[in-house]
């Protein structure tokens, strides 16, 4: 690990501007990811700003009935929370089968939805790839591939999201609360958060430079069947070959995130129009665009069925699987 320097913070006022005069400096509160790409010398931060003490850690009713979740937040209160468990439970249940309780007893909810690509080229760095060095290639496209991208990838990158936390966010249109170094704030819908990788794949979400994740805003809750399916190599501690976050409605209607195949969240709304008709439309509108490699093709399978079961589990019409 590289020598660093660190403060803690004591305002989100002093946080922010010291990071958006600073290239080289970055946010720390759980450090379950960034330490370990440190240690890597994956990330070379020369400084640390410790967030931990800005009291952003509180879930809050919204006026309109929804939640607001502080960015510090540790992902086991999260899933844990009585408003949570009752109103958001697609939510609840997909932090549940991320990682160990230790780490989630750790991770924040902003530190979860910032993480890093898992892929195996990423964290060796006698390997190419552009996300780590841009321009030098990717190692995965004509390499060992069976857990990346089947869809939104591009020439420069086939990596896939890895967190659980931002499937189900995905599918409940939640909202990321920001600051930038000047005072702006901003709300930024979670589908427009992270960035299919085109050309430039190191540039992973639409947060500027010192720009501090300060909630997680989820409108209020739609009802429904909650249910997160995750199918993976094995039962725990383990990232997602597929996932899938559902809201199913009484009469088939619904909405659904498909984690383990893309850059980022994969939610294509128009495609969950055709859920009332079964999964198989619905799947094949979602991934009309996909571009597998031989490795992991059987992932679309695997969509298809998870995504039957899913639809099957909740009593909606028409699963074909």
């Amino acid at each position: 690990m590289r020598a660093f320097t660190y403060e803690r913070a004591s305002t989100v006022d002093a946080a922010v501007k010291t990071a958006a005069s600073n290239p080289n400096a970055r946010f720390i509160a759980g450090g379950t990811n960034l330490l370990d790409l440190m240690k890597l010398e994956i990330e070379t931060p020369t400084h640390l700003i410790d967030v931990n003490g800005l009291s952003l850690d509180k879930i809050e009713v919204t006026s309109d009935g929804g939640l607001r979740v502080g960015a510090l937040v540790r992902n086991t209160d999260l899933a844990a929370h009585h408003v949570v468990r009752r109103d958001y439970g697609l939510l609840s249940r997909a932090l549940l089968s991320g990682a160990s309780g230790q780490l989630r007893n750790k991770a924040t909810t902003a530190g979860n939805l910032l993480q890093r690509t898992r892929c195996p080229y990423f964290y060796d760095s006698n390997q190419p790839c552009n996300k780590r060095l841009p321009g030098s290639g990717c190692s995965a496209i004509g390499g060992y591939s069976r857990q990346h991208a089947v869809i939104g990838a591009s020439n420069a990158c086939i990596a896939t999201h890895p967190s659980d936390m931002a499937i189900a966010l995905r599918a409940l249109d939640a909202v990321v609360e920001t600051v930038k170094g000047d005072g702006a704030t901003r709300s930024i819908p979670l589908a427009d958060f992270h960035r299919l990788p085109g050309d430039t794949p190191h540039i992973e979400t639409v947060l500027e430079q010192g720009e501090f994740i300060m909630a997680v805003v989820l409108p209020p809750p739609i009802g429904g069947k909650h249910i997160y399916r995750k199918v993976r190599d094995r039962a725990s501690y383990a990232f997602a070959l597929v996932s899938i976050g559902a809201v199913i409605q009484p009469d088939g209607t619904g909405r659904f995130a498909v984690g383990g195949v893309a850059h980022k969240p994969w939610r294509i709304e128009a495609a969950e129009n055709e859920l009332p008709g079964g999964a198989k439309a619905a799947f094949a509108a979602a991934f009309a665009d996909a571009r597998p490699t031989e490795q992991n093709r059987f992932k679309l399978d695997l969509v298809e069925r998870t995504l039957g079961s899913v639809v099957a589990e909740a009593g909606g019409l028409n699963n074909e699987i």
